[in-house]
């Protein structure tokens, strides 16, 4: 319903006024006008979901819209609507749920008609660290005024006004009704005007990133959007406010949690989105990092972009967990901010055991006003305060731990610091690269966690006869294995190679830690491999349980498609299942899925023991899912090839096979005839090698919609995704000799982690 006051305006020099108060819908209504104008949103015509209008929420007054940050906007086409040049007032209020960094200094827009590049128009925005703007084009100038000192919010309601008048030649802004900054313009000049759409929450001149993309968009709750053809006074403005407050006291509401954070319910029907591994409730995450026990609860953090499903911005998202498999979303607890160590990124990094025994969290902090513009940063819990056992809050040392400097390592490429304590002294590995001699991991420590002692290169390994290991080395990771057969403490030591010529996935070798010279001597010149599934299984970070001692290894499984794919579904990448490696009595890594993973059966589909393949498939013709557990063993070895179709459709124009050659000692995956979406990636054949020896083959299979990862005889893992465009491609085949004996196979269907 429009407001007395609203009534009044309407009369006058109000142009357009959206309440946003729409229950729902796919358009936002102008009073003034009476025009419904378009809302845009990438769910709308959802490929892979169910679909979905925008969110709204409780606002100021009546409903808020919620802008996603990539793919909401309103518009309105430029001829539809006044263009007011002698005067200005654009008013709103904002909740930003996230910062944009600022591509090219340019505004996420909160109101906009303009053209910077020719000086035309006006725009209401804001830019990185909350800092906002009121930019005009006039008189073949463009004039900015910014208000940086008092940045708008997160998850806080704020009310923005911006004003210009020509008889004044003043633009001024104000904040909750109060004026925070002022800026002349040319004398009696008129605001230039300009040819585009009146777009609310996207920038006119967004810069495109990955293709489908545009940066510049707003993220967050706006409400009570208003535009007038004179510049309000500043009675006025304040007035605004004071009738917008009115049925709260005064005082600005506060928003709930659920109303303005990322919400994963929209995708949870998602076809390929899977359900019971480790995700962000929506947009983009690289790898999960730091994982910590502490107080019954395992923590897991994430790189993450809350604008969007692309890659910027990067925070550290946050899970918490009892078993390491059902995972609840916890606040985002490290963002890029102004005046610390990190205001242009919040890079991977590891958690490790303060002086208290409390959580401590070391990332890499960007901030490119540095060189090198990679240092080591340092958050705490604030626990010992309030007792917070989730860790939802995290205060910065206000300094860099470690700096790098000439000679060591490759200077500028510093970053992934991995830490853990022994006794008193911590022990910190960061991933570099060398001049000419490949890749490294730098080795440092420290008696107080704060200052650190450089102690040399931890390991490298020859270029020239390992080029696939590139020039730099990212994401190190130590691990104790126990000692082997002889009495020997061993470790193992993860990379993940970056630069030219690198493969870019999980390396490992197994050696002994010379703790007095901080170096680490592989057992192995040869780095082997954790996973055969190409680059599906990569961006390692390790901890050791305490509650059980064994050493658990979280993984980024990468989505693998087009980012216009991306775009479309809201959410890019998830994490891969926990794996636990340990030290076998062959002296070999072992390498399982987590046992908490059994807590996600729900309703055993098949057991069978001692029947052929033929009979297996007898049974499995009335078996489908794509959210399933599969564990089968031979009876014997096996020449002959054995494999497994999965996300098959009736007659196999769609399937995956994953499979073990015995002959070739060959353990892959087959994706030739994975999907019949011609803009699919997800193609070839993918393997590694696998010698199983007299030891009959025990495979286990775990299919979560896209995710496929596979278990040989708790020696390689496989990691892959099919994505199939046949909704029915769900069922299971085995493949092989139909005589060949099946020890035992059974199949669960697998609950999911986020079903409330």
């Amino acid at each position: 319903m429009v407001q007395k006051e609203d009534k009044a305006a309407l009369d006058g020099d109000m142009i357009a006024y959206w309440p946003l108060d729409e229950a729902d819908g796919i358009t936002a209504l102008d009073i003034v006008s009476g025009r419904q104008d378009d809302i845009a949103y990438a769910l709308l015509d959802a490929r892979f979901t169910e679909a979905a209008n925008p969110k709204r929420v409780q606002g100021i007054r009546g409903s808020a819209l919620l802008f996603d940050g990539y793919s909401t906007w309103i518009s309105r086409p430029a001829d539809d609507v006044d263009q007011p040049l002698d005067a200005l007032t654009i008013m709103a209020w904002v909740a930003p749920r996230s910062y944009e960094w600022g591509e090219d200094r340019r505004l996420s827009a909160i109101v906009n008609r303009h053209d910077r590049e020719a000086k035309e128009g006006f725009i209401l925005g804001m830019y990185r660290h909350g800092s906002w703007s009121f930019q005009l084009g006039i008189e073949g100038r463009w004039v900015e005024l910014w208000c940086e000192d008092q940045p708008l919010e997160k998850g806080k309601w704020s009310h923005v006004a911006a004003t210009f008048d020509r008889k004044e030649s003043m633009m001024r802004l104000y904040l909750n009704g109060v004026q925070v900054a002022a800026h002349p313009t040319p004398a009696n000049a008129p605001i230039t005007a300009c040819g585009s759409d009146l777009l609310i929450g996207r920038n006119n001149q967004a810069k495109v990133l990955a293709e489908a993309f545009r940066h510049h968009l707003f993220g967050g709750l706006m409400d009570e959007v208003k535009l007038y053809r004179r510049a309000l006074t500043a009675e006025e403005i304040a007035s605004d406010v004071e009738q917008d407050l009115a049925p709260y006291g005064g005082i600005i509401p506060a928003i709930a949690e659920a109303d303005i954070f990322l919400d994963r319910a929209p995708l949870r029907k998602d076809r390929h989105r899977p359900q019971y591994h480790a995700s962000p409730p929506a947009h983009w995450m690289n790898e999960p990092h730091a994982p910590i026990y502490f107080e019954g609860k395992y923590h897991l953090f994430y790189q993450h972009n809350p604008q969007g499903p692309y890659w910027a911005q990067i925070h550290w998202g946050h899970w918490v967990s009892g078993d390491m498999v059902h995972w609840r979303d916890l606040p985002v607890a490290l963002a890029p901010e102004k005046g610390a160590v990190d205001p242009d990124g919040v890079w991977s990094g590891s958690a490790a055991y303060d002086e208290n025994g409390v959580p401590a969290l070391f990332f890499t902090a960007g901030d490119d006003s540095a060189s090198p513009n990679q240092r080591v940063g340092l958050a705490r819990s604030t626990f010992l305060q309030d007792g917070d056992s989730d860790l939802a809050k995290w205060v910065k040392h206000p300094l860099p731990l470690i700096v790098q400097e000439k000679g060591q390592g490759m200077f500028g490429d510093f970053r992934d610091p991995f830490v853990w304590k022994e006794g008193e002294l911590w022990y910190l590995l960061i991933g570099s690269g060398t001049d000419g001699r490949g890749g490294t991991a730098l080795a440092y420590t420290s008696r107080n966690m704060t200052d650190w002692s450089y102690k040399g290169e931890f390991c490298t390994a020859d270029p020239s006869v390992y080029p696939y290991l590139g020039n730099m080395w990212e994401l190190p990771v130590l691990l104790p294995l126990g000692n082997n057969s002889e009495g020997i403490e061993k470790h193992v030591f993860l990379i993940s190679p970056l630069g030219p010529g690198a493969d870019v996935e999980v390396f490992y070798w197994i050696g002994t830690f010379d703790r007095e010279a901080f170096r680490f001597k592989p057992d192995h010149e040869e780095p082997q491999l954790i996973d055969v599934g190409d680059f599906h299984f990569t961006g390692p970070s390790g901890m050791v349980d305490p509650r059980t001692g064994r050493n658990i290894v979280f993984t980024i499984a990468q989505g693998e498609r087009t980012p216009q794919a991306d775009y479309d579904s809201g959410w890019a990448h998830n994490a891969g299942l926990p794996v636990s490696l340990s030290l076998r009595k062959d002296g070999q890594l072992g390498i399982e899925p987590i046992e908490e993973l059994q807590s996600l059966r729900c309703d055993h589909l098949v057991s069978l023991t001692n029947v052929t393949i033929a009979e297996v498939n007898e049974r499995l013709a009335n078996v489908k899912g794509d959210m399933l557990e599969v564990v089968f063993e031979l009876e014997e070895a096996v020449e002959e090839r054995i494999g497994l179709h999965v996300r098959r459709s009736p007659n196999g124009e769609e399937e995956t096979l994953i499979y073990y050659n015995r002959k070739d000692a060959e353990f892959g995956v087959d994706r030739t005839k994975t999907t019949l979406d011609p803009e699919a990636r997800s193609r070839g054949v993918q393997s590694g090698r696998l010698e199983l020896a007299e030891e009959a083959l025990r495979l286990r299979v775990y299919l979560d919609r896209s995710m496929i990862e596979a278990y040989a005889n708790g020696r390689k893992s496989l990691t892959t995704r099919a994505y199939p465009s046949r909704v029915d491609a769900l069922g299971l085949q085995l493949s092989g000799k139909p005589s060949i004996i099946i020890k035992s196979i059974d199949i669960w269907k697998m609950s999911s982690v986020y079903e409330t």
